[in-house]
């Protein structure tokens, strides 16, 4: 049986995964289902169906979104998550490389109840309009 560090780093890896996949379905369920996410203070999304809505609506930014698990660290049922997202932005057509990371709450059974993200959405901007 894997240890806790291997369930929890094939987790992380698996995650990137599925996010670089363009399968919504499949980054929604990593989420417990009443599970939220909550990006830069913003609105919380809640339950898996609006996860899945709202990474379609990364990847219709995003059409070639990658996305790479730089590192995980955990403390009990505590995750960070540290990412590199990139990809070219549908509309402008400019590549963008985004550095940030999720905070996740995870339930005994190792889905992610709770998910604060964080990444500089100035510099996000910024890279997308090509400044």
């Amino acid at each position: 049986m894997a240890s806790l560090r291997d369930r929890l780093n094939n987790l992380a890896r698996d995650y990137a995964i599925a996010w670089s996949s363009g399968d919504a379905d499949a980054v929604a369920s990593f989420f417990a289902p009443d599970g939220q996410i909550i990006i830069n203070r913003g609105e919380p999304t809640v339950g898996r169906a609006a996860v899945a809505e709202m990474a379609r609506g990364y990847y219709a930014d995003f059409p070639d979104l990658e996305v790479r698990c730089d590192m995980l660290r955990w403390a009990g049922p505590h995750a960070i998550f540290v990412w590199t997202r990139e990809g070219h932005h549908a509309k402008t057509g400019n590549h963008v490389v985004t550095r940030g990371w999720e905070e996740w709450e995870m339930t005994e059974d190792h889905k992610v109840q709770s998910s604060l993200g964080w990444f500089d959405a100035e510099d996000y901007q910024r890279q997308i309009a090509g400044i």
